[in-house]
């Protein structure tokens, strides 16, 4: 699995980098973590609002902090 957490370098990007992290060990999931902090990069993805997680070339969340169960809903 290939995770890109997207954002600035603001306190929640690296929050959702943390728990991100957290989650994927927690589930014993195989991954790649990224942090892409590019603003460029980040618009690429049609990102307007961070913090936002992409799996596998997907946009799956943005513009918040999820809770620990919907952060592992969307990993699995």
């Amino acid at each position: 699995m290939d995770i890109k957490v997207l954002g600035t370098g603001c306190a929640k990007c690296k929050k959702l980098e943390q728990l991100t992290r957290t989650a994927v060990s927690e589930l014993g999931i195989e991954a790649t973590i990224e942090k892409v902090e590019d603003i460029y990069k980040i618009m690429q993805f049609g990102v307007m609002n961070t913090p936002a997680l992409v799996v596998d070339g997907k946009v799956v969340m943005s513009g918040r902090l999820p809770g620990d169960k919907e952060l592992k809903e969307l990993l699995s």
